[in-house]
């Protein structure tokens, strides 16, 4: 089965973190990679860009509208995603503990359907 672990971290913590704070983080998820990638459960991932620099686009009846920034305000913003392929839930949610750390404040684990989660009705 097919999971998104979606990362959420403080931008704002994240601007602050020192040379060996980002170089910390960066050892830990290679060391993820490498595990992952090694057992065939890695599919894709990415770090995003700043919130800041998102682009919201909502539906309305009347057309699209556009905002700078991310779609919530919270204090967490996502951050970064893993796609990962792996036997369980139980095992997914093992992988996404790995990511959380004094950078990773939350995680969100989330089953991928191939068919966009739109069954027949």
């Amino acid at each position: 089965m097919k999971y998104l672990v979606l990362m959420y971290a403080d931008p704002a913590a994240t601007e602050a973190m020192t040379a060996d704070e980002r170089a910390e983080v960066f050892r830990r998820h290679e060391a993820l990679h490498r595990d992952l990638e090694g057992a065939g459960e890695m599919l894709n991932g990415a770090g995003l860009a700043y919130p800041r620099d998102t682009t919201t686009i909502r539906w309305h009846e009347d057309g699209p509208t556009t905002t700078q920034g991310p779609l919530t305000d919270g204090r967490e913003q996502l951050t970064a995603y893993y796609v990962i392929d792996c036997a369980s839930p139980e095992r997914a949610r093992e992988i996404a503990e790995r990511v959380l750390d004094f950078h990773v404040v939350a995680v969100e684990v989330r089953p991928v359907h191939d068919s966009f989660g739109m069954g027949e009705a």
